[in-house]
């Protein structure tokens, strides 16, 4: 592992203790200024910042870039705590419509950081049953939210995004937690069957909020992660969300469903994976968890995940490349599933099949016939991206994806 992804997790594993670091010498100007970059990459930049930017180390920082970063973690802050106090007065507003909204990941999450609100969130994810949508997207219209896309199809999609104008509150409101139609992971909704009658209560900031029950959340935030993997990858935040719920809450986690569960999507061994970085780095206590010893005997070397989800960035966006070649791997992934060799086609992540397509062009749900027309439209806006970014190349994305393709081999995801 190089230098600075060590001093950021030494970092990171500090700010989830609610301490700091007490690196005394030996950081260069330009190592904290990497640091916190990386920081900022992994959206984790209030807390690293927190937890370094007193140690003695920092006098060689620039004052100026220590003010720089300083800013930026105040402003972070101060509009996540907006973000959250409106949040909770929009879940108070569907409830008293007479919604049974269920909150996923985020705000749940956030409760578990030492400091909350330092643990950023770009949106908030809400589980509806589905027989409330409609009057849901009424509700939240009311309150002042409006679909990103103005002509969406509520009937169709099985989540919808919203916005507010003049205010940072986004909204990911959701039928199921995962995409149906994807042959990679639409049946993973299969495990959450009657989530809705198992929901509980959680106290966040003198409000009571609805959530899924602990293992069915537990479960949600690994196969949440499994699904970005097995797209470009995803960030470290998601690794302590499921260290800190762990630690939290292993005690009342059905740790037997949780592993047969993961056994059947083939994602037993990448969860071995974050529960080893989270117990060497993140402060992930097996014991107090509860942690099975039937999962911390399986074989499985975690320094390739690290790598690469500290290569992955928050999202697996780390770079244009990297998030071009989930075409690759989550073509391998559907062909297993569909009894082929999961090698990754390069012509499918040229020109993909019309239901990938979809996502970006919903036309095709009712032209199919204009595939080739989109084709030939993401083909034009690729050339652009690839422009306007010199991280953004189209050998490098078969490169990653091939390698990551090696990956999902390494972790039993495919054959």
């Amino acid at each position: 592992m190089d230098r600075i992804n060590q001093l950021f997790l030494e970092a990171l594993g500090a700010s989830v203790k609610d301490e700091t670091v007490g690196w005394e010498a030996g950081v260069s100007a330009q190592e904290w200024e990497t640091l916190w970059q990386l920081a900022q990459t992994h959206n984790v930049l209030p807390m690293v910042f927190e937890a370094t930017y007193a140690a003695p180390a920092a006098r060689s920082a620039d004052p100026q870039m220590i003010a720089q970063y300083r800013r930026r973690t105040v402003q972070s802050v101060m509009l996540q705590t907006m973000k959250t106090s409106e949040f909770l007065a929009l879940l108070q507003h569907l409830e008293a419509a007479g919604m049974t909204p269920s909150v996923v990941k985020g705000i749940v999450c956030r409760s578990l950081y030492p400091k909350p609100d330092y643990r950023m969130s770009g949106d908030e994810d809400v589980l509806i049953p589905e027989e409330q949508f409609e009057r849901c997207h009424q509700a939240m219209c009311a309150f002042g939210m409006q679909p990103v896309k103005p002509d969406v199809d509520l009937k169709a999609e099985y989540e919808i995004a919203y916005g507010k104008p003049g205010s940072a509150l986004y909204i990911e409101l959701h039928k199921k937690l995962f995409p149906p139609e994807s042959d990679a992971y639409g049946e993973l909704n299969g495990f959450f069957e009657g989530a809705h009658e198992r929901t509980t209560h959680v106290e966040i900031d003198g409000a009571s909020v609805r959530t899924l029950d602990v293992t069915d959340h537990f479960l949600y935030l690994i196969f949440h992660s499994f699904k970005h993997f097995l797209h470009s990858g995803f960030g470290i935040r998601q690794v302590c969300d499921i260290v800190l719920f762990a630690n939290r809450y292993g005690q009342e986690i059905d740790w037997g469903y949780v592993l047969n569960s993961c056994r059947a999507a083939h994602a037993e061994l990448f969860a071995a994976a974050l529960l080893k970085i989270g117990e060497r780095y993140l402060t992930f206590d097996p014991d107090k968890a509860g942690y099975p010893g039937e999962w911390r005997a399986l074989d499985v070397d975690e320094e390739d995940m690290l790598n690469d989800l500290l290569d992955a960035g928050v999202f697996g966006d780390a770079s244009m490349s990297r998030k071009h070649s989930s075409m690759i791997t989550l073509d391998a992934v559907s062909a297993q599933k569909k009894g082929k060799k999961g090698r990754g086609s390069l012509l499918k992540t040229i020109l993909p099949p019309v239901k990938d397509m979809i996502p970006r062009y919903p036309v095709l749900k009712k032209k199919p016939w204009l595939l080739p027309v989109t084709w030939a439209d993401r083909l034009i806006r690729y050339g652009r991206e690839a422009a306007r970014s010199e991280n953004n190349d189209a050998a490098q994305s078969i490169r990653i994806g091939s390698e990551r393709v090696q990956l999902l081999k390494k972790y039993g995801v495919i054959r």
